[in-house]
This record gives structure tokens, C-alpha cells and sequence, in this order.
């Protein structure tokens, strides 16, 4: 292959979020210099986080994607040329390739799978989606056994691994979602002990039928109004991880958020995290979910559309709520 095909970020996003924003290019392949790797990209993750990438915010925990640059993205793909004493042609790897059919460059942040594992299933869940999930669940929600969990964007790709943990080390867990067979999915094929649809349920009578003697986890992946419902009910000393805010990364003005009184009643503790302040752990955070997965604790399913120029319509499936699963792009 002498040339690939690139997407570039070429406008911020606004009212809408479409092809409008990126363009389409064709590049020739460059040569490696010393040190490097070329991967041959085969599937691309579609993430939220990627809202934040695009949005000219210098502030965030991450630099914006700068305009007129390749698309931010994390992929699976093979090594097809290497200059790296660490990866050979044929190695199957995971990194932030981008939008793009052929990465090349810095080995840095780019991890060896194992080739007897499907794309999908890596992406699903030992690559970010897992190790959020990991890193959020574990280490900052602090959880324990016999206490109550409640997790927005429960079907999601880091929720659903979330809930699953919980359950896996005895949790009882209650799954926020916004569709009945999402609430179908979680409870009966996941474990969930229960699930609420932010769509149609009365939110607070669902709450205190589901969790009458409240919360002691509240894992948060959406933001809105279940946001103050959850935090009404939280138990003292309780965690609350806050994951992500889906319902407000495409709003002009965010929802204000609960009044803190309740942190100093209830001696709340509130974390707010991001996976690159934790990427150096991923050989351990690999090595805390593995026996989980291993042990047929943790299920997934993956949304999957084709062709890299897919990716600009379909970045819209994750703020509708329309993907049914972790959302890839299978070049």
C-alpha cells in the first residue's frame, strides 16, 4: 500500500456533529525511522470522550485535537513494519492510531495483544473501555461487599463492565439506561439487580423501590436529572466516581449540579477521573480485570459499523443513545 486514507478534524463542533467537521484525505506511506512502527489499523473505537477532543477547550485533562490534524482515536490493528526492538511484523497492537488506515510513528502507549483474542472483544473490553471501567470501579468508587451501586449509562461500554464487577465481588447493582431492551439486556443477560429507564420512569420512585435504604456507589457516566435524584439518596460515607457527563457535553449550558450540602451530612467523597492521568498502570489495571474476564464474570457486546468514512456519521450513535454496545469502526 503506497498511499492510506486519513481523517482530519477541520472544523470544531457546534450545533451538530457530522461530516461537516472532518475531511478526507489520501497520504503516502511514510518511512519509518528508528525506533518506529507502522500498524495496519482493522478497527477503530468510537468513544464520548471524543466530543471533548474536538471542543477548543485548553483547559481540559487532555490538549484538543488541533484542527487540520488526523481524528483522535484508540484501535486495534497489526504491525506491517517495525524499526522497534519490541514489536516484529505480525504483532497484534492496541493504541491511539487515529483516524486512519495506516498509523506510523512512536511505539510509546501502543501494547501487544493477544492474536487469538477478536478485535472486538479487545476493544469491548482490555482496552479503554476496561480499563476506565477498572481504574474508576477499583480505585476510586472503592467499593465493597454487600453495599449498593448505582451506575448511569449502564448498558454502555464502561458501565456495563462496572456493573458487572460489582456484582462479581457481591455488590447489589442498579443500572441506569435509556431503552427497555437495554434494561432487558443489563438485568438478564448481565446480572444487573435492576434497571431503570431515564426515558420513561418515574426516576425517584424508581429509586426508592429499587434501593430504599440508598446508596453507598454511585458511578457516573451521563450527568442530568438522575444526577440529583442519586445524590439525594446517597448513604454517609458513600463514593460517588465521576466517569463521565454525556447528557451535557452537547449542551450550550450544562445542568447546575446538586447543592453540596448532602457532601457534608452524608461525608461524601466525589472523584472526578480521566484515563490519561492513568495510563501507566495499564499492565496492572490489565492484570485486575483479567481474572475477571478469565473467569467468565464479564460479558460484552460491540456495535459495529463499517468503513473507516462511517466513523463521521456514526460519532452520533453515542449521544443519541441509538448503539446497541461498545461502537467500533471495522476498517
Amino acid at each position: 500500500m503506497t498511499t492510506y486514507t486519513a481523517i482530519h478534524l477541520v472544523q470544531r463542533p457546534r450545533a451538530s456533529i457530522g461530516p461537516e467537521l472532518f475531511e478526507v484525505k489520501q497520504h503516502q506511506t511514510p518511512k519509518l525511522s528508528d525506533g518506529d512502527i507502522q500498524v495496519r489499523q482493522s478497527h477503530m473505537s468510537l468513544d464520548p470522550a471524543m466530543l471533548g477532543w474536538m471542543s477548543p477547550d485548553t483547559e481540559s485533562y487532555i490538549p484538543p485535537v488541533e484542527l487540520g490534524s488526523v481524528m483522535r482515536s484508540s484501535g486495534y490493528g497489526e504491525v506491517i513494519a517495525s524499526e522497534h526492538p519490541n514489536f516484529k511484523q505480525g504483532d497484534k497492537v492496541t493504541g491511539m492510531f487515529g483516524w486512519q488506515e495506516i498509523y506510523t510513528g512512536s511505539a510509546k502507549g501502543i501494547h501487544k495483544v493477544d492474536s487469538a483474542l477478536h478485535p472486538e472483544m479487545v476493544l469491548s473490553v482490555l482496552a479503554l473501555p476496561g480499563l476506565t471501567a477498572t481504574q474508576g470501579f477499583f480505585f476510586v468508587a472503592d467499593p465493597k461487599e454487600g453495599e449498593t451501586m448505582v451506575v448511569t449509562g449502564a448498558a454502555g461500554s464502561v458501565g456495563s463492565i462496572v456493573g458487572q464487577l460489582g456484582k462479581a465481588i457481591g455488590m447489589r447493582v442498579i443500572g441506569v439506561v435509556g431503552s427497555e431492551e437495554k434494561a432487558k439486556w443489563i438485568t438478564q443477560d448481565l446480572g444487573f439487580d435492576g434497571a431503570i429507564n431515564y426515558k420513561t420512569d418515574d426516576l425517584g420512585e424508581q429509586l426508592d423501590q429499587l434501593v430504599p435504604e440508598g446508596v453507598d456507589v454511585y458511578f457516573e457516566n451521563t450527568g442530568g436529572e438522575i444526577q440529583h435524584r442519586v445524590f439525594e439518596r446517597m448513604r454517609a460515607h458513600g463514593r460517588i466516581a465521576v466517569c463521565g457527563m454525556i447528557a451535557d457535553y452537547t449542551k450550550a449550558e450544562p445542568m447546575p449540579g446538586p447543592n453540596w450540602m448532602n457532601i457534608i451530612k452524608k461525608r461524601l467523597r466525589i472523584e472526578g477521573y480521566t484515563m490519561p492521568d492513568h495510563f501507566h498502570r495499564t499492565k496492572e489495571l490489565l492484570e485486575t480485570l483479567t481474572p475477571y474476564v478469565q473467569g467468565g464474570k464479564i460479558q460484552y457486546r460491540a456495535h459495529t459499523i463499517d468503513g473507516l468514512e462511517a466513523a463521521m456519521d456514526g460519532l452520533n450513535l453515542l449521544f443519541t443513545g441509538k448503539n446497541n454496545g461498545k461502537l467500533i469502526v471495522k476498517l
